[in-house]
């Protein structure tokens, strides 16, 4: 999970939103992609997403059924499917989405599949507080953009 953090970290001081995403196989990390939405202006590069594909392209399998993604904020929709669709083994995930999360949050895209999911605890806050800081300091600088007009 750590690696997660540092890839979200990587990835905010470029304006993009702080989530990252790790693949491991047989404890070697063979994938690390961060949120690039906002860089490449590409509403399906989430950080789980590039991972995924960067992972079955170095694995040469687009089937992950031997992998454990970890990443800093529960899956939406389109990433818990890609997910189970790379018949990923483990999801563990920190923060919790309420408004798009589709483990617990909102849906529960997992239900049925063969991907255990689970949430770390240990580090949900640290998550959720860095998603919050990126977002305030998002809104401060709109409000600075629009006084100085």
């Amino acid at each position: 999970m750590a690696l997660a953090f540092v890839m979200a970290h990587r990835v905010a001081e470029s304006g993009n939103v702080p989530v990252g995403a790790v693949v491991v196989i047989g404890g070697e990390v063979v994938a690390r992609a961060g949120n690039l939405r906002e860089s490449l202006q590409d509403p399906t590069a989430h950080a789980e997403i590039l991972a995924l594909r960067d992972a079955s392209q170095r694995t040469g399998r687009w089937r992950l059924d031997e992998a454990t993604v970890f990443v800093t904020l529960e899956p939406c929709a389109m990433c818990a499917s890609a997910l189970v669709q790379a018949r990923v083994k483990k999801v563990v995930y920190a923060a919790t989405e309420p408004k798009t999360g589709a483990h617990q949050s909102l849906l529960r895209l997992f239900e049925g599949s063969a991907t255990e999911v689970v949430q770390d605890t240990s580090a949900a806050a640290a998550s959720a507080e860095m998603l919050a800081r990126f977002f305030q300091g998002l809104r401060q600088r709109e409000r600075d953009t629009r006084n100085r007009r």
